[in-house]
C-alpha cells in the first residue's frame, strides 16, 4: 500500500497515512481537524546495484576487443543474451 503525505492548512502538522488507491483522501487533520491537502512527495524507487546499464550498454561499441580488431559483435560474450 503506497504511503501519503498530508499538510494540515490550520496547524500545519504534516503526517503520513498508508492507504490504498481505492480509499478516498484524508480531507480532516488527525489532531486539530482542520482541512489538509494531499503533499507531493519523492518516490522511493532507486535503482542500486550491478544492473544492465553496468553491464555492457555504458561504453560504446568501439570500445570492445572484438570490434576493434574487426571481428563485428556476433562472437563477443558481451553480446551474447544468455
Amino acid at each position: 500500500m503506497p504511503l501519503y503525505e498530508y499538510q494540515c492548512k490550520e496547524c500545519g502538522l504534516e503526517f503520513e497515512v498508508r492507504q490504498k488507491f481505492s480509499d478516498a483522501p484524508v480531507s480532516e487533520c488527525r489532531d486539530c481537524g482542520g482541512a489538509v491537502s494531499k503533499l507531493i512527495s519523492q518516490g522511493g524507487f532507486a535503482l542500486k546495484g550491478s544492473g544492465w546499464y553496468q553491464q555492457g550498454y555504458s561504453a560504446p561499441a568501439a570500445s570492445c576487443d572484438s570490434a576493434a580488431t574487426g571481428g563485428g559483435c556476433a562472437g563477443c560474450p558481451k553480446a551474447a543474451n544468455g
